[in-house]
């Protein structure tokens, strides 16, 4: 097997013809054993590469799910905040129309939110 592996695959009639030509076996019982051990080898090779080739690919793909998920995360964060910071801009001006008691509560949400964009530039950095 080690000297001619390159002669032998995962099929069975394959592998005996093979081994007819490298070797003299005269019983025909030791020739499918010899024959069947390098043809399962040989699958449990194969199954093993298929399987390692699969654990490798699923690792990408969640290490792209995970960079992905986390950009998205950071995106939609920040189109909460822009949201967030219209919505009071929009609840002040309604608030500033009609009362000046009001007026002072939307400024200072207003200065709630400059600095809450802030501490959130800091977190960031």
């Amino acid at each position: 097997m080690n000297q001619y592996s390159e002669r032998f695959g995962t099929d069975f009639v394959t592998n005996k013809q093979s081994l007819n030509e490298i070797s003299i076996v005269r019983s025909k019982g030791l020739k499918n054993k010899i024959a069947g051990y390098i043809t399962k080898i040989l699958q449990r090779q194969a199954k093993f590469e298929e399987r390692k080739q699969l654990i490798i690919e699923n690792e990408k793909k969640s290490q792209e799910y995970k960079n992905s998920r986390s950009k998205k995360s950071v995106e939609s964060t920040e189109e909460a905040e822009v949201e967030i910071e219209s919505e009071s801009e929009s609840e002040s001006e309604s608030e500033s129309e009609s009362e000046s008691e009001s007026e002072s509560e939307s400024v200072t949400s207003v200065q709630k939110t400059v600095s809450e964009e802030i501490v959130d530039e800091l977190k960031s950095e």
